[in-house]
């Protein structure tokens, strides 16, 4: 089982950035797939949460309008397409995938927001 992040790194606030997460070794499309984050001293949050690719989506409220949650059950690729970044964005992000009890992490991405 491997899930691998990428796309993280330094922006300015208002800007964008795009996170991957590429998923292998299970069946991706039964998983549920959460995004986390995890600042500096800070415990790590969930950011945004999807089942189906055109389901339910999940955010918290402090990106909610700025971050969409999107995956593609072929490629089995998770994304995070994050707008209007702010400062308070910065953090290791990660994917997370769950089905039941199972559950995988991968390693994270850093994103930093700062001018």
């Amino acid at each position: 089982v491997q899930l691998v992040e990428s796309g993280g790194g330094l922006v300015q606030p208002g800007g964008s950035l795009r996170l991957s997460c590429a998923a292998s070794g299970f069946t991706f499309s039964r998983f549920e797939m959460r995004w986390y984050r995890q600042a500096p001293g800070k415990e790590r949050e969930l950011v945004a949460g999807m089942l189906l690719p055109r389901g339910r989506r999940d955010y918290a409220e402090s990106v909610k309008g700025r971050f969409t949650i999107s995956r593609d059950n072929v490629k089995n690729m998770l994304f995070l397409q994050m707008d209007s970044l702010k400062t308070e964005d910065t953090a290791m992000y990660y994917c997370k995938a769950i089905y039941g009890s199972l559950h995988y992490w991968g390693q994270g991405t850093q994103v930093t927001v700062s001018s």
